[in-house]
């Protein structure tokens, strides 16, 4: 189309040169050397998991650290997993895996500038949670008092700020082992207790009970907490109003994911601190279906929350208790918040409440971008500020500051300290506090810029996206008749989003001559209900004829070689990756990170959280069965690599082996790497980089058909070598 030849036609620019230029080393595409090596991609990176601010101003942060390991634990992992460069330290002498996972500390920055900051959880802590498998939420702030869950024995814990004797005393009863899990609290002064989830794995369910209690300050009796909300499947955001005479909260349902159904409720205390009196605000009924988050209370007593009403975009309202009527404070076709996947997410927050208006400072998601929002409720205005951030997560306002968290093309994950003008419409002041990773800096001038792309997919009139990264080496030239080999990948969750920001293991494969694209097909986050519901039913359909789509609209348009394509993705992004090499032609070569080959075996052993995911992305058994690429290895025609951990309990080893024996038969190009003590997903150092570094000598010989620049030793292919 003429919209699709404009688009494309404005990006061919960001392709490297083509001309003879000084200095420059003429090289095929794939072979060029660069310094963002295996090694950086999969060394130390800081975490961030929470910040906050304490009655001084100052502000603090849960990072965790690759270099400190934490407690030892027996861990099943969960679906939605990331494959991020975590070297998490592993350990194998039993026969289920045993992990040490990396500790995390909350750090408080220096009163001085120039000072370093300060830890102040104590050695022998770890600020985590492992409620919902996924966390978050693992601390909360009060003026001096902190309250945070500890990894080990997943205890809540109390500790002073300014106490010269700042040990953790426990709040919560000892059950021996951690068995009860707490996320998500709030302070509740009026009751001098602690608001939070509890998830209680001590009965004899299949699955463990999750309410919403309270736990006494109090921290000399460790009783057992009271029960405030209970009997639905799951909770979140318990938020307690600032005169402690109400609780709003979220709650939902099996069959529902969070973001498929929810509903929000406001009790009221007795003076015994019970509720007493319920009322569901937004999503009870049948019409419209909606998934309510974040209720957040006003300093004049208002509930404000985000829902999806609206067309199916998450923006902002609030509830009028005197009606029970829930009004718009601003409608956008933009999604002012993202999936529940873990607790405590803060997209919204006040800067501004008086008796007259409430001023809220945002993030949001729109045309895939992330923008920093002010709405005056009022004066019904809406304002985007800018900031160089274009992926905005969590947003806190304290005193005269913002605090936001957030990443570009150019910046790792960050957290920035933001200040307005009086007006509240321009950032005069923009302060990184925190950085995941100020290396990344030294490589800026290798780094490939994301280019968001729209592209037809198989249904008619209907468009996808992707952010494409061209090859980009200031070093290197290319003779001009030939296109690049693309990497495409398709992201995990699948109830996720790839994002555009910096990632070093794109750059790695961008800045040695390799194109790249981050398909966000349908069912995607960031875009609305409407095309995150297009995978209901259909993961394995909609997901793979979009990545096949996104392949070959680049072909047509002249950005890749068509005749070396090729197509990675880990766990959920694995098995869309696996399907489409079963059921479609359109991929050259293909590498699964321990990816879902039988959705039937998954299905079996969900936990709670996400027991009824794959009924409602596939269907019945039979579909299961139907679209499992481990029941069609006889349709796979081009060359494979596996990586699969061997203690992985969510995708057994059994799966890979029966695929790499089937194509090892069938005379097809086939490597298997297998990893001691790794489960699902890798966590050592060493086996990110081994995988890294294989995969694209893999693609290379198999498809690329040129020498790699680095020294790499490459594993054997069956029916090739």
């Amino acid at each position: 189309t003429t919209e699709a030849r404009e688009e494309m036609a404005a990006s061919t620019a960001s392709l490297p040169q083509t001309s003879p230029a000084p200095h420059k080393t003429t090289a095929p595409y794939g072979s060029w050397k660069s310094p963002i090596t295996a090694d950086l991609v999969s060394g130390s990176e800081k975490r961030l998991e929470g910040f906050s601010v304490d009655s001084l101003g100052r502000l603090l942060w849960l990072e965790s650290r690759p270099t400190e390991s934490g407690h030892v634990a027996f861990m099943r992992f969960p679906f939605k997993f990331p494959f991020v460069s975590l070297p998490f330290i592993v350990a194998l002498i039993t026969p289920l895996p045993l992990r040490i996972f990396r500790r995390a500390v909350l750090v408080r920055e220096p009163k001085r500038p120039g000072d370093e900051p300060t830890d102040i959880t104590p050695k022998g802590f770890s600020v985590r949670t492992t409620a919902q498998e996924y966390g978050g939420g693992a601390f909360r702030v009060l003026r001096d008092v902190l309250v945070f869950s500890n990894d080990e024995d997943q205890r809540l814990y109390k500790q002073s700020l300014t106490s010269d004797d700042s040990t953790p005393l426990p709040l919560t009863p000892d059950y021996g082992g951690p068995v009860v899990r707490y996320a998500d609290g709030v302070f509740d002064s009026r009751f001098n207790r602690y608001v939070a989830v509890r998830e209680d794995h001590r009965g004899t369910g299949v699955h463990p009970t999750t309410e919403i209690v309270a736990i006494g300050l109090n921290e000399e009796n460790n009783q057992e907490p009271k029960v405030l909300v209970g009997g639905n499947d799951f909770y979140a955001f318990p938020r307690v109003d600032q005169n402690g005479e109400r609780l709003a909260w979220i709650e939902w349902s099996h069959p529902s994911m969070h973001w498929d159904k929810a509903e929000l409720w406001v009790g009221y205390f007795s003076d015994e601190g019970d509720v007493y009196k319920r009322i569901c605000v937004a999503g009870g009924g049948t019409s419209p279906v909606e998934s309510p988050t974040e209720p957040r209370w006003s300093m004049r007593g208002e509930l404000f929350f985000i829902t999806d009403r609206h067309k199916g975009f998450w923006n902002i309202y609030k509830w009028i208790e005197q009606n029970s009527e829930v009004l718009s404070v601003y409608s956008l076709d933009a999604e002012f918040t993202r999936p529940l996947w873990v607790f405590g997410i803060s997209s919204y927050d006040f800067i501004q409440t008086d008796e007259q208006s409430n001023i809220l400072a945002c993030s949001y998601r729109q045309n895939a971008n992330s923008y920093l929002g002010i709405i005056d409720e009022v004066q019904n205005s809406f304002l985007a500020v800018d900031v160089p951030f274009t992926y905005i997560t969590n947003v806190i306002s304290e005193g005269h500051f913002l605090y936001i968290e957030g990443a570009s093309a150019f910046h790792p994950t960050s957290l920035a300290k933001v200040s307005l003008n009086d007006h509240k419409s321009k950032v005069v002041d923009f302060q990184i506090m925190w950085c995941s990773s100020s290396d990344s800096q030294k490589y800026k001038t290798y780094f490939s810029m994301p280019e968001l792309i729209k592209f037809p997919t198989s249904v008619a009139g209907q468009k996808a996206y992707a952010y494409f990264y061209p090859p980009c080496n200031s070093d290197y030239q290319v003779d001009p008749e030939e296109k690049p080999p693309l990497v495409l990948e398709s992201h995990g969750g699948p109830t996720d989003e790839a994002h555009g920001i910096l990632n070093l293991s794109i750059q790695y494969w961008t800045s040695r001559g390799w194109a790249f694209v981050d398909v966000n097909y349908g069912g995607s986050t960031g875009y609305g209900r409407e095309y995150r519901e297009r995978l209901l039913g259909s993961w394995g359909i909609v997901d793979v004829n979009d990545c096949c789509s996104c392949a070959k609209f680049l072909v047509d348009h002249g950005k890749v070689d068509g005749a070396r394509i090729c197509i990675t993705g880990c766990s959920a992004g694995g098995y869309t990756t696996l399907a489409s090499l079963a059921f479609r032609e359109t991929f050259k070569a293909g590498a699964s990170l321990f990816g879902i080959a039988d959705l039937k075996s998954l299905s079996m052993d969900m936990h709670k959280f996400e027991s009824h995911y794959i009924s409602n992305l596939v269907g019945t058994e039979a579909v299961l069965s139907e679209r499992s690429p481990i029941n069609f290895v006889d349709k796979f025609s081009c060359p494979i690599i596996l990586f699969q951990g061997l203690e992985d309990k969510v995708v057994q080893p059994e799966q890979a082996r029966k695929i790499y024996l089937a194509l090892k038969k069938k005379g097809l190009p086939v490597a298997l790497v297998e990893y001691e003590g790794e489960s699902h997903g890798f966590r050592k150092a060493d086996n990110i980089k081994n995988t890294l570094e294989q995969e694209m000598v893999f693609f290379a010989r198999t498809v690329g058909h040129f020498k790699v620049a680095d020294e790499i030793t490459p594993i054997r292919i069956e029916n090739f070598d």
